[in-house]
């Protein structure tokens, strides 16, 4: 998994600490991962609220995963088919590129990434 790359072809970054799909904090998408979890998302409220409602609860603490919940500005390993999906809910959450897997392309187009690039609103 080290060798995989970010959407823009340069090396993965650090996506969230020592949490996300793979507990190592990196949007890396092993084999078996069918959700592609390759968005590195900086959630937002709306983003937390949308997901809650389509039945994945990323508030709340859940002490059986270590999982101490997400608040507004954390970053999370999303699903890309989830963020697509919030995207057309118009509650897709910025996110960073250079730790957003080269495999969320298989889903999403790089121009769309771009648009959402959290740097591109700093």
């Amino acid at each position: 998994m080290a060798n995989q790359k970010n959407v823009l072809g340069g090396t993965l970054k650090l996506c969230c600490g020592n949490t996300g799909y793979t507990r190592e904090g990196f949007c890396y998408v092993p084999e078996g991962d069918v959700g592609n979890h390759s968005v590195c998302a900086i959630v937002s409220e709306a983003f937390l609220n949308y997901s809650l409602s389509r039945g994945n609860d990323l508030i709340t603490p859940n002490p059986l995963y270590q999982f101490q919940g997400l608040k507004p500005g954390d970053r999370w390993c999303l699903c890309a088919m989830r963020w697509r999906e919030a995207l057309y809910m118009d509650v897709a959450p910025k996110i960073d590129l250079e730790a957003t897997n080269e495999s969320a392309l298989n889903i999403i187009p790089l121009d769309v990434l771009e648009k959402y690039s959290h740097k591109q609103s700093e």
